[in-house]
């Protein structure tokens, strides 16, 4: 049985190899372990391999974990998940970075939450690039919108975009994405990060142009269904 620090080596390795297909710097993609539903054992495993950066979708679990790992004072906390209005003050409290972004009144919600903290919410749009209506996200019709009122957001921090394209989804879902940022990049030019790529679709992604990529399963094993 392969160890979490096994896997984690092995997907830098498909990372690695990803961006030398795509000549692109290794250090240009960072890898976000998605540790939903998986114990905080399995977290401080992937801590101690070398991670620091783990992402979440259900808020009442992620608070509970957040709370008994504050000894691991430099892990970085990403909410990747759909956002309810009545739980973006635990997320924008608790969380250092927040994915799914796809609507204004989530953001102005997060804005005011976030309000009195040393440091600004870093914010990712969440795109709808496949137009599946089971899908969280916004429309690239409704993107300037919601881009403009993130950046007049006193305390948040509008750092890119993100994407959950679907299954088999074309090249031309990844290559889409990478041109909404690199619009968002000519106009804002601190974005930096496209989320987007999932165990699956790793490869595509990153040969399009993603700078993170979310990976769960690979690391901890298939996660449990809530």
């Amino acid at each position: 049985m392969t160890s979490i620090k096994d896997n984690i080596a092995s997907i830098e390795v498909q990372i690695s190899q990803a961006c030398k297909n795509a000549n692109r710097l290794t250090n240009e993609v960072i890898l976000l372990a998605v540790s939903k539903t998986k114990p905080i054992d399995l977290i401080e495993q992937a801590y101690l391999a070398g991670q620091r950066e783990f992402g979440e979708s259900y808020v009442q679990e992620s608070v509970e974990k957040i709370a008994k790992l504050t000894h691991l004072t430099d892990i970085c906390w990403h909410f990747i998940g759909p956002i309810q209005s009545n739980k973006t003050r635990q997320i924008a409290e608790n969380f250092s970075w927040v994915h799914s972004v796809d609507r204004i009144k989530i953001a102005k919600r997060l804005d005011g939450h976030r309000y009195g903290q040393d440091t600004p919410l870093s914010i990712c749009l969440q795109v709808n690039i496949s137009g599946e209506t089971s899908k969280s996200g916004v429309t690239i019709e409704q993107l300037p919108e919601l881009i403009n009122f993130v950046e007049n957001c006193e305390n948040l921090k509008l750092r890119g975009l993100m994407a959950i394209p679907e299954k088999n989804a074309p090249a031309q879902a990844f290559s889409q994405m990478y041109k909404l940022f690199l619009a968002l990049q000519e106009q804002h030019p601190d974005v930096d990060t496209l989320s987007m790529g999932m165990s699956a679709d790793l490869e595509a992604a990153i040969t399009a142009g993603s700078t993170m990529v979310r990976v769960g399963s690979a690391i901890f094993g298939q996660r449990e269904y809530k």
